[in-house]
């Protein structure tokens, strides 16, 4: 049985294509990817994600928990401060990757990947040897991401937070279309700038409503989990459950950047061994020379013709207009420039190593 998002009948009466996703009933297109990508790109769009996860920790020692199956250093964190991390596992593998929000010194808010609710949560309890009181809030919550660069234009007129001013990964609660206490938060998984809006599931229809009365004027439209894909993807966004899984290194997936040794977390030692000591593999970006469209699976090969490694996320992007993607590589295929083959209907087709983003 899939589970529908508060918004589920706005969806279909707009006309989207609806798809399962992460165990969802999910828009994945309106007028189209093409289209939708441009609009976020150059104007403003939303898309319903209210199927990722919320969980809130509360207590004396909820930092120690979050600590503990963090990769990162949330004690780094102040008030209004988010941080992007990932959940390692006990077998060298990543569990999630996942947002923590500091609401204050003793309450955390997590926002995690769809698929990985029941998995998470299951994971997090199990280590929460402190005394956190744990709420799962993911069933209640709706979320709302405005993305593009009119996202403050459209919405401004809406609460008495003032929009511009916020910093990338901060957030603020204040009044947004007239419901109190409403969390707002400058993440992102675009690169196009914009806002997250958190609301209980009551107000989710009246604030969507909201949200385009006010964007009108700048042309604001709904957007699908398909252009997400190829927005994020022009960033060089890792995709959970394509590019990172419970398999997948942290190290060798570049995510060292969010792994922080200056204290101990879940299996925090081979982690830092394996960055020390070097890895055999690295996710890599690239860009196709020859025409032809990357696909995640397909595999990726040396001149010679021989497999060394496979695409993890592949698309063609509308802003570039080439093929781009993401996979695995041997360690000496990494450095930029590098060129490397995708096999392709039997075919190997030349593509260049390029670090992301693939949009500047």
């Amino acid at each position: 049985m899939l589970k529908n998002t508060a918004l589920t009948d706005v969806h279909v009466a707009l006309g989207a294509k609806m798809v399962p996703f992460a165990g969802f009933n999910m828009p994945v297109q309106y007028a189209g990817i093409n289209a939708e990508h441009e609009t976020v790109r150059n104007g403003v769009g939303v898309f319903d994600v209210s199927h990722m996860g919320e969980f809130i920790l509360k207590g004396d020692r909820a930092l120690d928990l979050v600590q503990k199956i963090s990769s990162n250093d949330a004690a780094k964190l102040y008030d209004g401060k988010i941080q992007y991390a990932y959940i390692p596992n006990e077998t060298g593998g990543i569990v999630d990757d996942f947002l923590v929000y500091r609401i204050d010194e003793k309450t955390y808010f997590l926002v995690v990947n769809a698929s990985n609710i029941e998995k998470d949560w299951n994971w997090i309890s199990k280590y929460n040897d402190y005394g956190v009181e744990m709420k799962n809030i993911s069933d209640r919550t709706s979320l709302f991401a405005i993305q593009g660069p009119k996202a403050t234009e459209a919405i401004q007129s809406l609460t008495d937070i003032d929009l511009g001013s916020m910093e990338y990964y901060t957030f603020k609660k204040g009044t947004f279309a007239g419901i109190e206490n409403v969390l707002v938060s400058a993440t992102g998984y675009t690169g196009a700038g914009g806002y997250e809006i958190y609301v209980d599931n009551e107000n989710a229809v009246s604030v969507w409503e909201a949200i385009f009365k006010a964007g009108e004027s700048v042309g604001i439209k709904p957007v699908g989990l398909g252009a997400r894909d190829t927005l994020r993807l022009e960033m060089g966004f890792c995709l959970y459950g394509n590019d990172i899984d419970d398999s997948t290194s942290p190290i060798e997936a570049g995510l060292g950047w969010v792994t922080r040794f200056t204290k101990d977390f879940v299996n925090s030692k081979e982690i830092k061994r394996q960055k020390e000591e070097g890895v055999s593999q690295r996710l890599v970006g690239f860009q196709m020379v020859d025409r032809g469209i990357a696909r995640h699976d397909y595999p990726i090969v040396d001149a010679e013709g021989k497999t060394i490694g496979r695409v993890t996320s592949g698309t063609q992007s509308p802003t570039l207009q080439k093929s781009i993607g993401l996979g695995y590589v041997p360690a000496a295929y990494a450095k930029e420039g590098s060129e490397i083959y995708i096999s392709v209907r039997d075919k190997q087709l030349k593509a260049v190593v390029t670090k992301p983003p693939f949009v500047k």
